[in-house]
């Protein structure tokens, strides 16, 4: 007999009838429901790094202003070598993340703090990467394709691509070791290319350089410009500040294009790039310097592990699918009282959705803003805010084993002697009503939960490039919008 608190089993038949045909007045039935909160998986497709790089998921236009991007490591890197173990790469990340935090608030960056913990970092990155040719008439070097055909007069140089710096800058020769780093290309010889030049003291070019400005290479404000970048964790690039042709593409050429060439580093940095190609929001940056010809804005693909990626300029790759399922969803690029650095891109989330239900927290804990890096690895959210994921995708995964957390991912699961997976979707929804679904691969890493928390709560969030996986991502910095693409790479 039934407690009196316990429904009727006939009542709690049609309370499962109505939840049946509300789906399918819908247009889905349970199955398909379910598989749209829910994703299964084969565990080794969670754990076995593949060997074979895919390429293109889509074939950007022969014409557009783009390159193709690859991670450090994986098969479409043209780097060989061995990624560190994830451990290495989340201190990488919570040191990058805390310096970036502290640029965009202008908080003073004392690196010589004792205070401050040391941080030894090895000497790598985890950036994407992507293929720049730079001056002209350089003699040597591949061609900016790769193709042995054509006139091997650009030195192509791999470089980091960063949404967070304003100067882009790679080594130049004179550059001695250990004076500056090795690296996989060829050095770049200003002195070998027919259209470089050194930017002039006391230029408008000179003086945009603001905070990056290292003074003059003779007195009285003479001579040619000085660049010096300095980072959080110790790091130092300085030299000189010149301009010479980009090659952005086969097709597209950008002449007088600023760029620091740099002639001494301290520091660590890798030796998969020769420097950084800089995305910020600053008047140094590619973005700025191309924006009169190919317009505020671009996109980028981050690829998956085996996959290839891209970087788009002026806007969505058109290509073979369209660049990607559907059209963008877009939010608004906000600001905030307290980042202060036009440097950095800001958007704002509303909240969470695990296996299709809207997580209870309050949108004002994310009202700190939320920085959109191409460089960061995972996102980081108020504390509030990843409680609450936490708890709801622990309790959807507790026919799982736990393990021991990695670094400071603290959910993490033992798939070992288990076939399949199934994992609960999770969705990022922003500000102006974008949902972003979020693929497996962007949800765990290593078999953990690929997010963090932050500090506190209203603090400055970031959106890692795991959960940006697949999507092509657009800074539409005219229009004052980010939009997301599912399946572009």
């Amino acid at each position: 007999m039934a407690s009196a608190s316990s429904p009727p089993l006939v009542a709690l038949g049609v309370l499962l009838l109505l939840s049946v045909s509300s789906a399918i007045a819908h247009g889905r039935g349970a199955d398909q429901e379910r598989r749209q909160r829910y994703m299964v998986v084969q565990t080794s497709h969670l754990m076995e790094s593949k060997s074979i790089c895919s390429g293109f998921k889509v074939t950007p236009s022969a014409n557009g202003t783009w390159v193709p991007l690859h991670r450090p490591y994986g098969p479409c890197s043209p780097s060989e070598g061995t990624p560190p173990p994830l451990v290495e790469m989340l201190r990488w990340d919570q040191a990058r993340t805390d310096y970036v935090r502290r640029k965009a608030t202008g908080e003073v960056d004392d690196v010589l703090d004792p205070a401050r913990p040391h941080v030894d970092m090895m000497q790598v990155d985890f950036m994407l990467r992507g293929t720049f040719g730079i001056g002209s008439g350089s003699g040597y070097g591949a061609a900016i394709d790769g193709d042995d055909d054509d006139d091997p007069m650009i030195l192509a140089q791999t470089m980091a691509i960063d949404t967070t710096e304003d100067v882009p800058w790679i080594q130049c020769l004179p550059c001695l070791i250990p004076q500056c780093y090795p690296q996989r290309n060829a050095f770049f010889d200003p002195r070998r290319s027919s259209t470089g030049a050194p930017v002039r003291c006391g230029s408008r070019a000179c003086r945009s350089l603001g905070n990056y400005a290292n003074g003059c290479s003779k007195a009285n404000s003479t001579g040619d410009c000085l660049y010096r970048i300095e980072y959080s964790d110790n790091r130092l690039t300085l030299g000189t500040y010149m301009t010479d042709t980009l090659t952005i593409s086969p097709s597209t050429t950008f002449l007088n294009f600023r760029f620091g060439c740099s002639h001494a580093v301290r520091g660590k940095f890798s030796a998969q790039a020769s420097g950084t190609m800089s995305l910020g929001g600053g008047p140094q940056s590619l973005l700025s310097q191309t924006a009169r010809a190919y317009g505020n804005a671009f996109s980028y693909c981050v690829p998956g592990p085996s996959a290839a990626g891209f970087l788009s300029i002026g806007g969505p790759v058109e290509g073979d699918g369209g660049g990607g399922s559907g059209t963008f969803a877009t939010t608004p690029l906000v600001r905030n009282a307290n980042v202060i650095n036009p440097t950095i891109y800001l958007v704002r989330l509303q909240g969470i959705e695990v296996a299709g239900r809207r997580l209870n927290v309050p949108p004002v804990v994310f009202s700190g803003g939320t920085v959109m890096d191409s460089s960061a690895i995972i996102t980081r959210l108020p504390p509030t805010a990843y409680r609450a994921l936490r708890l709801a995708f622990r309790n959807a995964m507790r026919a799982y084993r736990t393990r021991a957390p990695t670094g400071n991912l603290d959910t993490c699961f033992d798939f070992v002697g288990v076939t399949s997976v199934t994992v609960p979707a999770v969705s990022l929804v922003f500000d102006g009503g974008a949902v972003i679904e979020l693929d497996l691969l962007a949800v765990l890493l290593d078999g953990c939960l690929a997010f963090a928390p932050v500090a506190a709560d209203f603090a400055l969030g970031f959106i890692g490039n795991v959960q940006q996986q697949t999507h092509e991502v657009l800074y539409d910095v005219a229009g004052g919008a980010v939009g997301f693409r599912r399946g572009a790479c």
